[in-house]
């Protein structure tokens, strides 16, 4: 994943409406129709989160005779988790270092 793409990623992914519209999609694909029915919001206001998510890579849109199902897509999904297990792993290596040091320097204390 190209730095531009990941941050399209985030930023797709810090908006609560857009969230909420991924974990729906999660269920099964679905209408911008579908999509608007639980929102405050206008179908061309839904259009315009899903335009952002389709930047970043996280659905796609398809064509059903008239219908335009979009659907979730994991490839993009799987390309900001395996972005954010490297640096899981970063740290869980230096976590496991501390503890080794703190265990190292319980041992040392003399007790009373």
């Amino acid at each position: 994943m190209t730095p531009d793409t990941l941050d399209a990623a985030f930023a797709a992914l810090a908006d609560p409406t857009r969230r909420a519209i991924l974990l729906r999609l999660a269920e099964s694909e679905a209408s911008v129709m579908e999509l608007a029915e639980p929102f405050a919001m206008s179908q061309p206001a839904i259009s315009k989160h899903l335009k952002v998510l389709e930047k970043a890579g996280l659905v796609s849109r398809g064509r059903e005779g008239a219908r335009r199902p979009v659907k979730v897509e994991l490839a993009a999904f799987n390309e900001v988790i395996g972005w954010l297990e490297r640096y899981r792993e970063m740290w869980r290596q230096r976590f496991d270092v501390l503890d080794a040091l703190l265990d190292e320097l319980k041992s040392q204390t003399p007790k009373s």
